[in-house]
């Protein structure tokens, strides 16, 4: 049912007369004639920052189609588009800048994006644009829905077989119902120049996304799929419908805004170019080029696509930031590590787990509790035999400045007797099927209805229900870890709910599917933070989420298996979602599912420190592995991965806040730094945190060497993988978690450039509330070395923040010969001496017990 046709449109001249249409000098309106006859309306947009918006839908409708909301951040900001040239069939338009132009034709159908000369990106160039529109049942039948129509199958089965198909489809025992029959719609769109694109998470797959062309399409539809396969592009537990190319000289990207279930087709091939030659001025040549087709699907919705124009790494981040959101700040104990399991037994369990880290001397922050702490899987309560006093085990936890996480899942328990059942029962706050009753499925608990997250009344009840005196046996260090919120539905068709089912607005599930975890995260994390008064960041992790979901917190890649091939596709994995706006992001250490043997357990805890979530998490039916229980050796080694880890917390949040601020990811391929450099632009085996440290984890089984690709023609590197030019902030020493460590001495990590510049920072605030926004209650500070002077100033004048902390240690790397004199200018005017050692062989100079204020401006001079 492709319309591969060629599509008409006629330009309005009342689309440029202001006493007709809203915003008509910021927007062309375009008619869309398919042979069908049905008109479609194309709008398009030029936003500020160099972003196009493009938007097709039917002029009239039979009811209104779904366009996703509360995704954007706000209504974009639009700039003025000028018509340049206008002649039968084709139009040029010009942006405020006039460097960049749109060239329409008419016939066929396609629309050319063009930056300072140069063609990057074309829409329908293969011409397949096409649009399901919206109709009334057929003849001799009608539909059972909560509006009152009723469905008389049995005729239409006999009279139209062979349309059936087309207004209802069968998964097993299971009917979806068309109401308006089939509503998708599909655009396909040339990049050029380009031959790397990389996105639209989530899969098990590669960085570097697959030519589909003989292989299924890339599949966005969010899923359950317990230990999820191994390069497969179908869907599982996100998704995030945002796809990135990348050239030598350009990054750009598509966003594609629809939350139905979606399929993307990728075919990277060879065009010929024409290139306009000099002499004889009227001969051109022609060079084979790269250009990838990129053709997007949807089930329903409208098309509303956003194409971002870069041109570099950078600049795509925050123009999709400008839309979608940028990544939550975390408090700072989330960026710890995280002890889980399905499930800890009782508070004595909790109790015993807890000594054993303080036994063994590794630090951690949370532990967390799955489903079965509560009572029948009846969520914001407690087992009371297992967990008889929850409040005295969190006291327990916060006299050891820890915290706990409980898992808090979309599905409830079909019981009167259930206050969260009742309450939403009589509000009418479950989804409904497709006769207007409460929708029920199956999962932990049994017989389930599920919250209607889409309706805000429903979120804002919702989040009261983490109030203290709702959520009995709660306090302040309890945060919320939200799972099987796809939504997982036992006994379904693809263990999902059914795509007819009815949400607020009378909606059907399949125009909102892949919205649904998103909207519990937005309502956890709002509820967190009604709970404190509006004072203190949330900690929410989800599992299933779409654009926008880093707004809210964190996401893991789900049930993976404890076997190497897992540890090695996290890493792609996790980069995938990181360039996709969600900075936020781990793979459950060890693997979910299984028995992970110590070698890849140790490797997972290497691999895992350095990345954003640190969580080890096992399934009820694995073995304990706790990181003592594998032998003396094997917790030394896991105890300095981890030890490691709290003393780059200060890099980290640093990097977090630039992800909070500016929408630069935390974890990083390597062509995002090093974008002219080619052979970077597959490499997934290795990455970059932050702009400063390159990490490889080893990822093979018994491996004792690793080949590292050092990018960058000229920059002095050394263990850790540091990269020339930068300042890492670490702390001195680690403390039992992360509220130990606020007093901690820093230590300044420089590693100088062929030039012998090196430039780094630190972010600094109370790490829980949000002082830092409201009352600029921050520091950050710019660290420079430069012409032998190390300098630290003040990168941001608004905020203001006291700390105690100083820098006592500073270690210099890549100076070239020892210094006959290193001292130290404070602001008040005095120089004093530095006590200093260095070491020829490692070109290191190490700068000892300088008691430097952290917030204060000081000079370091080597002579």
């Amino acid at each position: 049912r492709l319309l591969k046709r060629s599509v008409f449109f006629s330009v309005q001249d009342e689309a440029v007369d202001k006493s007709n249409f809203k915003n008509c000098n910021h927007i062309l309106l375009l008619y869309l004639f398919v042979y069908s006859q049905v008109p479609l309306l194309v709008e398009i947009y030029a936003i500020e920052g160099n972003i196009f918006r493009l938007k097709i839908n039917e002029v009239s409708p039979l009811k209104s189609r779904y366009e996703v909301p509360d995704v954007l951040i706000k209504e974009p900001t639009t700039q003025r588009l000028s018509i340049a040239q206008k002649e039968a069939g084709i139009l040029v338009l010009t942006c405020a800048s006039e460097d960049r132009k749109l060239h329409i034709t008419a016939n066929p159908f396609q629309i050319e994006l063009e930056s300072k000369g140069e063609t990057v990106l074309s829409v329908n160039t293969n011409g397949l644009l096409y649009f399901e529109h919206l109709q009334p049942p057929p003849q001799n039948r009608c539909i059972t829905r909560s509006n009152g129509w009723k469905l008389k199958l049995d005729t239409f089965r006999q009279e139209n077989q062979e349309d059936l198909g087309l207004w209802q489809e069968e998964f097993g025992s299971f009917l979806d119902i068309k109401a308006n029959g089939p509503s998708s719609i599909g655009l396909d769109f040339s990049l050029h120049g380009c031959e790397h694109v990389y996105g639209i998470p989530e899969h098990a797959e590669t960085l570097l996304l697959k030519n589909t062309s003989d292989d299924d399409a890339y599949r966005l539809f969010n899923l359950d799929v317990y230990g999820h396969k191994i390069h497969d592009k179908m869907g599982i537990y996100g998704s995030v419908p945002f796809l990135l190319a990348h050239k030598p000289n350009r990054t750009s990207g598509i966003f594609w805004l629809n939350s139905s279930e979606t399929l993307v087709e990728i075919n990277t091939k060879a065009v010929m170019e024409h290139v306009p030659s000099r002499s004889p001025p009227d001969i051109t040549k022609q060079r084979v080029v790269p250009q990838t087709d990129v053709r997007w699907m949807s089930e329903s919705g409208i098309i509303d696509v956003f194409l971002l124009m870069g041109p570099n790494p950078f600049d795509i981040f925050k123009q999709y930031a400008q839309l979608t959101g940028t990544q939550a700040l975390p408090p700072l104990f989330s960026l710890g590590y995280h002890q889980c399991r399905w499930n800890y037994e009782d508070e004595q369990d909790v109790k015993t787990v807890d000594a054993g880290f303080d036994e063994h001397d590794i630090p951690y922050d949370v532990i967390w509790l799955d489903i079965e702490h509560t009572e029948g899987k009846r969520y914001f309560t407690w087992d009371k035999k297992k967990f008889q006093h929850p409040k005295r085990m969190q006291e327990l936890l916060t006299r050891k400045k820890r915290k706990l996480v409980v898992i808090i899942d979309p599905h409830i328990k079909v019981d009167p007797m259930y206050t969260l059942y009742s309450q939403a029962k009589k509000k009418g706050y479950f989804v409904k099927n497709r006769t207007g009753q409460d929708f029920e499925g199956i999962c932990w608990p049994g017989s389930s209805s599920y919250l209607d997250f889409t309706n805000p009344d429903v979120r804002e009840w919702y989040a009261d229900q983490f109030a203290f005196k709702s959520y009995k046996g709660s306090t302040d260090i309890l945060f919320v870890w939200n799972d099987m919120n796809e939504p997982s539905v036992f006994k379904a068709a693809e263990l999902t709910m059914q795509r007819d089912a009815v949400h607020h607005g009378n909606w059907e599930h399949r125009e909102v599917h892949n919205l649904y975890g998103f909207y519990q995260q937005m309502a956890t994390a709002e509820g967190l933070i009604k709970r404190s008064g509006g004072q203190k960041r949330p900690f929410v992790l989800t599992r299933s989420f779409f654009a926008g979901s880093q707004k809210y917190g964190a996401v893991w890649t789900g049930d993976n298996v404890a076997e190497w091939s897992y540890l090695k596709i996290s890493i792609p994995m996790l980069l995938t979602i990181s360039i996709a706006g969600i900075s936020f992001c781990g793979a459950d250490v060890g693997g979910f599912i299984g028995d992970p043997e110590p070698e890849l357990l140790v490797r997972w805890y290497q691999a895992g420190a350095y990345q954003p979530f640190f969580r080890g998490h096992a399934n009820i039916e694995s073995k304990r592995r706790e990181p003592w229980l594998f032998g003396d050796e094997n917790t030394r080694i896991i105890r300095e991965a981890i030890r490691e880890r709290y003393t780059l917390l200060p890099y980290l949040y640093s990097l977090f806040y630039r992800a909070h601020t500016t929408a630069e990811p935390v974890m990083r391929p390597l062509w995002v730094e090093f974008p002219k450099e080619q052979e970077t632009f597959g490499v997934e085996d290795e990455y970059m945190l932050g702009n400063a440290l390159l990490v490889h984890p080893v990822i093979e089984q018994e491996a004792t060497t690793v080949n590292v690709l050092l990018p960058g023609s000229d920059e002095v590197r050394i263990p850790v993988f540091q990269r020339g030019g930068g300042v890492v902030p670490l702390k001195t020493t680690v403390g039992r978690s992360t509220e130990w460590m606020t007093d901690i001495s820093y230590e300044l990590r420089v590693a100088l450039d062929s030039k012998d510049f090196a430039v780094g920072e630190l972010y600094l605030d109370d790490g829980h509330s949000f002082q830092y926004l409201h009352k600029k209650q921050f520091l950050h500070r710019k660290f420079t070395f430069h012409k032998n002077v190390f300098s630290s100033s003040c990168a941001d004048e608004i905020g203001q923040y006291h700390t105690k902390c100083v820098v006592e240690r500073v270690l210099i790397l890549g100076v070239q010969k020892q210094p006959t004199s290193v001292t130290v200018s404070l602001h008040d005017g005095k120089d004093k001496e530095v006590v200093f050692t260095y070491d020829a062989k490692s070109s290191m100079l190490t700068l000892e017990k300088l008691l430097l204020n952290v917030g204060a401006d000081w000079e370091i001079h080597i002579k």
